[in-house]
């Protein structure tokens, strides 16, 4: 990859976050409500972890939460007395460029390869 081309951080601290299973699965609940124009409640987000087999209470639900809005792959906003939580778009665009941009690189890589050994 070309120095331009290397991860910013940000990045970086998104796949962290998505390196636990618990995250994952927020993640994958917050992309089903968003698909269907809804925000989550940190209730709703536990009972769900919950009914996946997840044994967590709504405070490490919430330090969960926290590390994803870090990472910015989710984004919390106060409603009232709550706080609702969605999947954040630019965070997750800027993971996409770079997995396409890694992507690519190793598309170009490979290609180098296949007329090296062609060329043989």
């Amino acid at each position: 990859m070309e120095k331009s081309e290397a991860l910013s951080g940000g990045e970086a601290e998104a796949f962290a976050a998505l390196g636990d299973w618990t995250r994952m699965l927020l993640v994958a609940r917050l992309a089903t409500a968003m698909q269907e124009g809804e925000l989550c409640s940190i209730e709703e987000l536990s009972g769900f972890v919950r009914q996946q087999g997840v044994k967590l209470t709504r405070q490490a639900v919430t330090k969960h939460l926290r590390r994803l809005e870090r990472g910015r792959l989710v984004r919390g906003e106060r409603h009232g007395r709550e706080r609702l939580y969605e999947l954040d778009s630019e965070g997750i665009d800027a993971m996409r460029t770079y997995l396409e941009m890694v992507s690519a690189h190793w598309e170009r890589a490979l290609g180098r390869l296949k007329d090296f050994v062609e060329g043989q």
